[in-house]
């Protein structure tokens, strides 16, 4: 009775076969058939290894959402060098509050105000990733997978001892302004400007009237300029900026939107900001109607937006449905090919063949 059932079970599956064996005997191998397989092997191998390499690559997703953090601090990274002796100028932040922060974490170096050869070569490599960045947005993207950290090389000792003793320790006339603040998460104005800045009632000050005006020299390079915390795949806007200015009484003004950004790839995930600015400066002149002081300044203002930059990978079973897809699609395809191209030959050829005997007939 067992064996019945199984009997029965064995040919109902058999029934249910979709994929039905032809007999050798009915199977005959051709020429043309051999060579539409080969073809088509070739395609699905080739066709496969690209699309590993689909697979193995990754892109990054943009995505948008409200910044609900309005209680932490905000770090501004500051590496710029001015062409003014550090006793002559003094940086600090005043924000929307009229609160003026410390710039206790801001260091004054004396240095001079041109590059050794190493550093131009770096500093026009960084000019001309900033030009292409600007073109090419996609360059971004190989930036945060890559985690390319844009750090400055320090001056050769050969370098600096040849200045120093072609010169006096006097004649630095410039001063490298670097290191870190925190401030509130509001609109700020980081400045740069003459004389060193004091506590006022109703913000603060620059003691500028101890300052001659013929020491006026606003000329200015920005090494680094980032908001948050610094990591590696990000090369802000202002970074290799240099400007010279022509008139020691001169506004540089940079308008600057800083939008918060949560990173995430492979090699890096951190929370820091990014940012967008505009510039413009202008020579300042009294009597010409041209109002203002000279220094530097940055306005800052924060979005309530947030960017989340997060990289993304194929699936493995996303992969291996494409690939069942190329195979089937190239294996069905060059059989309907094959099918198609035979079916085209036999009738010309069948064509041909009463062409000759008519006309066999014909001369008979």
């Amino acid at each position: 009775m067992r064996r019945l059932t199984k009997k029965k079970a064995l040919t109902l599956v058999k029934e249910l076969d979709a994929f039905p064996k032809v007999p050798e005997s009915y199977v005959e191998s051709t020429a043309s058939g051999g060579t539409v397989s080969l073809i088509a092997f070739t395609l699905m191998a080739v066709l496969a290894f690209l699309e590993f390499f689909v697979y193995r690559d990754t892109w990054m997703k943009y995505e948008y959402e409200v910044d609900k953090d309005f209680s932490s601090k905000l770090r501004i990274n500051v590496d710029i060098t001015v062409a003014m002796r550090c006793q002559y100028i003094g940086a600090d932040v005043l924000d929307l509050a009229e609160t003026m922060v410390a710039s206790d974490g801001l260091k004054y170096e004396p240095v001079n105000f041109d590059l050794s050869p190493q550093q131009r070569l770096w500093h026009m490599t960084l000019l001309h990733i900033q030009e292409r960045l600007k073109v090419e947005h996609s360059l971004q993207d190989v930036i945060f997978k890559a985690a390319i950290k844009a750090v400055p090389p320090a001056q050769p000792e050969r370098y600096i001892e040849d200045v120093i003793l072609e010169e006096s320790p006097t004649s630095l006339s410039a001063c490298r302004i670097h290191g870190h603040l925190y401030v509130n998460k509001v609109a700020g104005n980081f400045h740069v400007t003459v004389g060193k800045s004091i506590p006022h009632p109703r913000g603060h000050a620059h003691l500028a009237a101890l300052v001659s005006h013929d020491t006026y020299n606003f000329s200015h390079r920005i090494d680094h300029l980032s908001f948050g915390e610094a990591i590696p795949g990000i090369i802000s806007p202002l970074d290799g900026t240099e400007k010279i200015s022509v008139d020691p009484n001169h506004m540089f003004q940079y308008f600057i939107t800083i939008v918060p950004t949560k990173l995430k790839t492979y090699k890096v995930s951190a929370e820091t900001h990014q940012y967008s600015v505009t510039e413009q400066d202008r020579a300042i002149n009294h009597a010409a109607g041209s109002h203002g002081v000279s220094g530097i300044f940055m306005k800052y203002d924060i979005s309530s937006l947030m960017v989340k930059v997060t990289e993304q990978h194929m699936p493995l079973w996303q992969f291996l449905i494409r690939l069942c897809g190329i195979i089937g699609g190239i294996f069905s395809t060059t059989g309907m090919v094959h099918s198609m191209v035979g079916f085209l030959v036999d009738v010309i050829c069948c064509r041909f063949q009463m062409g000759i005997y008519r006309h066999l007939k014909v001369s008979h």
